[in-house]
């Protein structure tokens, strides 16, 4: 299951350079705040950050069962692990998805996954060979539970006709609001599923977007809540009743911390529909 407001993403671990130290007590401070989603994928930091992560995991094993490990499977490209890859794709093949969670699994140094995700819905997609692979690394005690990534409701409706899917992580956040009108948001409303949102600070341009009146917007209603920007552009996505779980990208405790007060925003219905006017350059019909 999916507890909590929020889990915390690994995209970026790689990058922040952050100590084997630093690393597990980000993990700890994220255990001891609620958040016991952790989001990974097989080829986040070009294969190298569920490897550094798993460091931490193989020198204090007992963190595992704390946890609720994500991974995700199916999208290649060319870099130093894997070179023979030309061309940027996607292979949802069996030989594919089992080659990923085994290396999933001997990168985090644990013997199962309990959600496994596939990354993007491909055009060559063969749902009935996905969900055969999928049965089988259930039965074979690897994979607990499954979702998809980023799929659309005719997408996510064609893989669950064939194996029940958990969530649809999607990209959500003040600046990329289409799931509120595409019917991702009403789909997994439906199915009473919670979606995940990836990038919700629209990779940071909510704090130096192109829309200066937005920009005006979120530090008044930062004012007024006494809060941050940053709460503010969470707390409108928590406002949503299909109960979404935000995959935070920080890899700093302090800023994580920070970042948890928006679950106590209570965002004023008004201020919400300000904000989606103001993003959007219109008010609703």
């Amino acid at each position: 299951m999916l507890q909590g407001k929020f889990a915390l993403g690994f995209w970026r671990l790689c990058d922040a350079n952050i100590s084997l130290n630093e690393l597990e007590n980000l993990i700890n401070v994220a255990l001891d705040n609620g958040i016991s989603v952790m989001d990974h994928a097989d080829i986040y930091g070009e294969y190298r950050c569920e490897a550094r992560f798993g460091e931490v995991l193989k020198s204090q094993p007992s963190l595992r069962d704390k946890m609720y490990l994500v991974s995700k499977c199916g999208i290649k490209f060319k870099c130093d692990f894997t070179p023979n890859n030309l061309v940027k794709h996607y292979d949802l093949s069996a030989d594919s998805i089992i080659t990923s969670v085994n290396n999933s699994l001997a990168n985090l140094g644990c013997d199962y996954l309990d959600l496994l995700l596939v990354h993007r819905p491909s055009p060559l997609m063969n749902v009935d060979e996905i969900a055969e692979t999928f049965y089988q690394l259930q039965r074979e005690g690897k994979v607990k539970q499954f979702g998809v990534s980023n799929f659309t409701p005719s997408q996510f409706d064609l893989l669950n006709s064939r194996i029940p899917l958990l969530t649809n992580q999607i990209e959500f956040s003040v600046l990329a609001n289409q799931a509120l009108f595409d019917g991702s948001l009403d789909q997994l409303q439906q199915y009473k599923l919670r979606p995940m949102a990836w990038s919700p600070l629209a990779g940071g341009k909510i704090f130096n977007s192109d829309k200066p009146q937005l920009t005006q917007l979120l530090q008044e209603l930062a004012d007024k809540y006494a809060v941050s920007v940053e709460q503010i552009a969470l707390a409108w996505i928590l406002r949503h009743p299909s109960n979404i779980q935000i995959v935070l990208g920080t890899q700093k405790s302090s800023r994580l911390i920070n970042t948890l007060a928006a679950q106590h925003i209570e965002l004023d219905i008004q201020d919400w529909f300000a904000i989606l006017e103001t993003v959007n350059g219109y008010p609703v019909a």
